[in-house]
């Protein structure tokens, strides 16, 4: 058979590309204001985008640089060299005592631009776990236990922010609140099912609908064991967020450069270009890992009997629900799942991966992007005498596919719009 997965890297690689910042950044930059730029970033793409935007004024539009300056916070791992935003690593998808500083910093920064000053807001995902503030009555070890309940409970990223934003000096609405009176933009890459600017890194300058009730009501559903201090600033209504038609939006504007439905979309063409006839399954999915990879191999193995020469794309995030004690993310339990689901069929051949590099792990830049499954994987299992079924029942497709030799390492991308999902099917 042959070798799919240069295909399938460079269909991965298609969809990161149309989200980098180099590329989608320059064309939504306004022209300099009457005062200063404060440019305060956050999320994996942070980095990048605070070095594009430094290209754009400082070199192309050669404003004198006193007049730029900002931070910007991101990934360990994940910074970009820089001349006048200062670049913080911070932790993912834990928040560490780094996010925590930094956090505190941008509030002051915020607070310290006049009504002449643009605040540019540059947001990618990653962004909630890199800016922690937490409310007052909350120490930062109970933050930081809540954030590590809410990966673990299988609660998709929509409503782990509802949390979030309830519990945050900085989310939903109040950094907006903290700029004022200084003109706001805030530019942002997407990395959430349906674009909602509210969830792309918990809102911290557009207004937010969700309540209180909405996150104690998401605590109680998924049984997410709860400090009595989180308990209590869930029920407090001064952490109630902020809401449409509050003064602090007055000058506020909110544009998304970049969209995983694009890059699903980059994806589609190269498979396309490729001779695939292709089935896009949408770039918004969510759902148990397992579940959809489920239905995707349905789907999949009926194109095969039929002899079809089928591509199967897809996006969104989808979730895991942790039972087990191994390592992983949504992509490689994706991939696992199927790994059984397909059980030896030729002719088959899966890339999954998150486009920011990182799919799950413990915070760190060499952390997998996802997982490859072929011939080349099923002749490992055979080899090894691995039993795929065993390893997603303690959810460590991590260990598996080190052991295949297939887990996807890209290092950081320096972007995020979600995950992509590649299933090809040649007869």
């Amino acid at each position: 058979m042959t070798d799919r997965r240069p295909l399938l890297r460079a269909i991965f690689d298609a969809a990161v590309a149309a989200a980098h910042p180099d590329r989608i950044l320059a064309d939504h930059l306004p022209p300099p204001p009457g005062g200063r730029i404060i440019c305060l970033a956050a999320g994996k793409a942070a980095g990048a985008l605070a070095h594009a935007a430094e290209r754009y004024y400082l070199d192309e539009g050669r404003i004198d640089p006193e007049r730029l300056s900002g931070l910007a916070t991101t990934r360990h791992g994940y910074g970009m060299p820089t001349r006048r935003i200062e670049i913080i690593e911070a932790g993912h998808p834990v928040p560490d005592e780094a996010g925590l500083k930094a956090a505190s910093r941008t509030l002051e920064v915020a607070q310290s631009a006049g009504a002449d000053d643009l605040v540019l807001v540059l947001l990618s995902g990653g962004g909630s776990a890199n800016w922690v503030a937490p409310t007052d009555g909350i120490s930062f070890a109970q933050k930081q236990a809540m954030n590590k309940s809410l990966l673990r409970s299988g609660a998709p990223i929509g409503e782990m922010n509802t949390v979030r934003k309830h519990l945050s000096r900085i989310k939903g609405g109040r950094l907006a609140r903290a700029a004022t009176p200084a003109q706001i933009l805030t530019l942002a890459i997407s990395d959430v099912p349906f674009d909602d600017p509210a969830t792309i890194a918990s809102g911290p300058t557009v207004p937010d609908t969700t309540t209180l009730a909405d996150a104690r009501e998401i605590v109680a559903r998924y049984g997410i064991k709860a400090d009595d201090a989180v308990i209590t600033a869930l029920n407090d209504p001064r952490n109630e967020s902020c809401k449409p038609g509050d003064a602090a939006f007055a000058r506020s504007d909110f544009r998304i450069i970049a969209r995983p439905q694009e890059s699903l979309d980059a994806a589609v063409a190269v498979a396309r270009n490729a001779g695939y006839e292709i089935v896009a399954l949408g770039a918004d999915l969510e759902g148990e890992a397992r579940d959809v990879a489920a239905t995707h191999a349905r789907i999949a193995l009926k194109a095969h009997a039929e002899g079809k020469r089928l591509a199967v794309l897809s996006g969104g995030e989808l979730t895991v629900t942790v039972r087990g004690n191994g390592r992983g993310g949504p992509n490689q339990e994706y991939v696992l799942a199927l790994a059984s689901l397909f059980a030896d069929t030729s002719g088959i051949s899966v890339l999954a991966g998150d486009t920011d590099g990182a799919d799950g792990g413990a915070g760190h830049p060499t952390d997998p992007a996802g997982a490859i499954l072929d011939q080349r994987t099923f002749a490992k299992i055979r080899e090894l005498k691995l039993d795929p079924r065993a390893f997603l029942d303690n959810n460590d497709a991590t260990a598996f596919f080190t052991a295949t030799g297939d887990l996807l390492n890209t290092g950081p991308t320096l972007t995020n719009v979600n995950d992509i999902r590649i299933i090809l099917v040649d007869p």
